[in-house]
């Protein structure tokens, strides 16, 4: 396994935590980032960072050139644009010489199915413009190979409901029947390991916990365990909610987790927010 090498492009929340967890084991990390700021974060927890994409010199020659060995596992989670993913323009032509390519896309795949299930078969239907960058980066990436995770709401340590909390002017927004799915943060990590090794070409996951739940009620859980009032409710139609928040509640669904169970033998550590909420402020 130590010869392994993994490059990230874009390492972000969940790429960091996933190139983290291999680089404990040996393996060798890389991680591409936009800004040098940043490379000293990835450093710290033995992530060797590349900026791209490259700047140029004064000469016009590229400062960090980034050519993927063979034999690398790749991770792909930079957001596509309206012509696709840029990862894949400008490096699909050596994708085949990777050991394994995993793409971060989204359960937004699927719009809205009104509270019912969503599964790795379910047809897509993005409402959002970014959703449907998402399934166009899908298609890109399973035409060379790739295992698509479709991730629903991400949260982990310093970025939770714990958080939503404690700010100033916190709402609770109540939308009767809606739910979401989430993950946390190491869970997806966790499957993005367990298909590492067990590569399936193609393969499409989703990866959330066994509980979808309304967002108010994962808020009250967490003013719970901090020990305050929950943020005062207010409905959804009274909110007054922007645009992109309003389409992030015109979508309600449950997603299904089973194939990844079935498939990689993988079980979420956190099964509900419960779990992961209580992790997450154990390390704050």
């Amino acid at each position: 396994m130590t010869s392994l090498q993994l490059l990230a492009f874009g390492c972000g929340y969940v790429a960091t935590a996933f190139a983290s967890r291999l680089a404990g084991r040996g393996v060798a990390t890389l991680g591409t980032t936009r800004s040098a700021e940043s490379q000293a974060l990835l450093a710290a927890q033995g992530i060797t960072a590349i900026q791209w994409p490259a700047h140029t010199s004064g000469s016009g020659g590229a400062t960090h050139p980034l050519e993927p060995q063979d034999g690398a596992a790749w991770l792909v989670s930079v957001p596509p644009g309206d012509q696709g993913c840029a990862v894949f323009r400008e490096f699909a032509g050596c994708a085949k010489g990777a050991s394994w390519i995993g793409y971060l896309s989204t359960t937004g795949v699927y719009g809205d199915l009104g509270g019912r299930w969503a599964f790795e078969e379910t047809e897509r239907a993005p409402l959002s413009r970014e959703a449907i960058n998402r399934a166009r980066a899908e298609d890109e990436w399973l035409s060379v190979g790739a295992h698509v995770f479709r991730l629903p709401g991400i949260y982990g340590p310093g970025r939770s409901q714990l958080e939503r909390v404690r700010e100033a002017g916190a709402r609770r927004i109540v939308k009767a029947g809606q739910v979401f799915s989430r993950a946390h943060r190491d869970d997806i990590a966790g499957v993005l390991d367990a298909s590492l090794m067990q590569p399936r070409p193609g393969a499409i996951y989703n990866v959330c916990d066994d509980e979808p739940a309304p967002a108010d009620e994962v808020l009250v859980f967490a003013a719970g365990l901090l020990g305050v009032e929950p943020p005062p409710a207010v409905t959804f139609e009274n909110a007054g909610l922007s645009a992109a928040g309003q389409r992030f509640y015109a979508e309600c669904k449950r997603v299904s987790n089973a194939k990844a169970k079935a498939a990689l033998g993988w079980l979420p550590k956190y099964p509900s927010y419960r779990e992961g909420l209580r992790a997450c402020l154990a390390v704050t």
